[in-house]
């Protein structure tokens, strides 16, 4: 079952037909990153997408969530394109063309054949989470990309000579600091190194070379540009992502929807391939530096930390993104066609990852395109997309007639995509727009006009986000107007299925909305929820002592 692989080297074979790749695999990720051009024009921001938008508008070393490169990608490509959604995710699509050609010359240097390396590039893109997402500006898109980039960089440094070995140790630094500026995941990649190195005579003579200590000197200088930014920022991003890592609660059968998840999103069939591919390419191990044996263990602890993350707290499905090139490799590793007789189950999956990823990579976008596609019900994410520049309209019709001066939302993907939409006028809404809450995300953007938050003000969200209750705590004029809804106007559709009658609506969502006054807290710098959450504790903390004491 071993992989079909040539002597290993960790330099390059001569180039091919096209810029050093094969012509038609350089066909097929021209057409792949097209499509995703054309669904990065016509696909709606995501509430996530929309919300680093707004980070572009005012650029710095980090942010609440994430470190600050997503942002500096986002500012690149609207100052090319415009503040528009293509101009936001341009460089994220561009960055899944450069990862399959990279994990084409990867294979390469591992030592696998021209039809696997071009399988490697190709199934990268037909696993599920690259096929749906590979279009969107989210911080894994960066992330992977200079996951990978750092990858190849090793792989040349530990092959080329001395000189050009620590050019190349420190075009890995580079990137690796890159890649943490993208995702504090990125971490992971430098213990995955050293059980690389460690598990070998030549590998650890690597570390008493000044080519790894300068390549991590450099990585954390780049790093230490967030560094700084938390040190003057309350360590808020730190706290946030690292907090994650404590455990409150035992949910062991999170682990099992972590498993299937990936299992699902890595493509089933990809997946298969790739286990089989594993073992022996951490057999590996034993040869000095080999490169396939760095793609299956690069990855490991971040896996492990995952998996152990995922005992106590959800895993979200796109977190192991940049071991998805290494998951691609693996799998291609694990097949050749000159075995195809000798192993008929690998070719009977191998078959079929192509024509099942290809049906995702175009089903997914037109998907997210089409409002009348929304079949998933309360599991279709692609929901909260939909219809917002109409309800934006609808909103700020309300507020010119009622004369509100600000707009309020507790939801950070509501106020992004708010501020993102036109009146359907071709006008942005023309007044503040503040979550009330959850303040600290916000510390990039200069505070509202004071002037605007002294005047009445619309608190719009989901109904079941506002209630009576909850906004008579924190201002001390509330009053009901109306319930919007969000959704497509249009886009139901019937069809005729064996003679039984089918017909759909996409999904609508009812918001409230409240004119309110006379706030009761800062909403600028403390909020209003986090100080009714903190009487609310407390007054459960007092409930609390009351009833133990005898």
């Amino acid at each position: 079952m071993g992989p079909a692989l040539a002597p290993a080297s960790n330099t390059l074979p001569k180039p091919t037909s096209f810029w050093g790749f094969p012509r038609g695999l350089a066909v097929w990720l021209l057409g792949l990153t097209l499509v995703r051009l054309v669904a990065a024009a016509v696909i709606p921001y995501t509430e996530d997408e929309a919300y680093y938008r707004l980070w572009a508008q005012h650029l710095a070393l980090g942010y609440y969530d994430h470190p600050p490169m997503m942002a500096w990608w986002i500012a690149i490509g609207q100052s090319l394109f415009g503040d528009t959604p293509f101009g936001a995710r341009l460089l994220a699509v561009l960055a899944s063309g450069l990862t399959s050609l990279l994990i084409y010359r990867i294979a390469a240097l591992a030592g696998l054949s021209e039809g696997a390396r071009s399988r490697a590039a190709l199934w990268y893109n037909f696993t599920f989470l690259v096929a749906f997402g590979g279009y969107l500006i989210v911080p894994d898109a960066p992330a992977s990309f200079f996951w990978v980039v750092t990858l190849y960089a090793v792989l040349r440094a530990t092959g080329e000579g001395s000189d050009q070995g620590k050019i190349w140790w420190l075009a890995a630094g580079a990137t690796a600091g890159l890649a943490l500026l993208s995702k504090y995941s990125a971490l992971f990649f430098a213990p995955g190194l050293g059980i690389w190195l460690l598990t070998s005579p030549t590998g650890r003579k690597q570390l008493l070379r000044p080519g790894p200590w300068l390549a991590a000197l450099v990585a954390l200088s780049l790093f230490g540009l967030n560094i700084y930014w938390n040190l003057h920022h309350g360590m808020v991003s730190f706290e946030k992502q690292f907090g994650r890592v404590a455990a409150e609660t035992w949910t062991p059968l999170k682990f099992v929807d972590f498993a299937l998840g990936q299992w699902v999103l890595v493509n089933p069939l990809v997946a298969v391939l790739a286990v089989m591919g594993l073992v022996p390419a951490l057999k590996r191990l034993r040869k000095p530096l080999d490169p396939m044996a760095l793609v299956a263990v690069i990855g490991a602890p971040f896996l492990v930390y995952l998996a152990i993350h995922s005992l106590h707290a959800q895993v979200q499905g796109h977190w192991p993104a940049p071991l998805y090139p290494s998951f691609a490799i693996l799998a291609a590793a694990s097949f050749d066609h000159k075995t195809m007789a000798k192993k008929p189950l690998q070719s009977l999956i191998a078959k079929g990852i192509m024509p099942l990823g290809l049906l995702v990579a175009l089903l997914a976008p037109l998907h997210m395109a089409i409002p009348a596609t929304d079949i998933f019900g309360r599991y279709d994410m692609s929901a909260q997309i939909r219809g917002w520049p109409r309800f934006a309209h609808q909103v700020e019709m309300i507020r010119r007639q009622t004369g509100a001066a600000w707009i309020g939302t507790t939801n950070f993907g509501a106020a992004a995509l708010l501020s993102a939409q036109s009146d359907g006028e071709g006008r942005s809404i023309g007044a503040p727009i503040l979550q009330v809450n959850e303040r600290d995300r916000y510390a990039f953007q200069p505070p509202p006009d004071p002037v605007a938050l002294a005047h009445p003000g619309l608190m719009v969200d989901l109904d079941r986000r506002l209630s009576l209750g909850d906004l008579s705590y924190c201002f001390g004029s509330v009053r009901k107007l109306a319930d919007v809804e969000r959704g497509d106007a249009e886009g139901s559709w019937r069809l005729s299925l064996g003679g039984v009658p089918l017909s759909f609506a996409p999904r609508r969502f009812r918001y409230a909305v409240y004119l309110v006054d006379h706030p009761r807290f800062d909403l600028v710098k403390t909020g209003c929820w986090e100080a009714k959450n903190l009487a609310d504790s407390l007054k459960l903390r007092q409930r609390r002592l009351h009833q133990s004491t005898p």
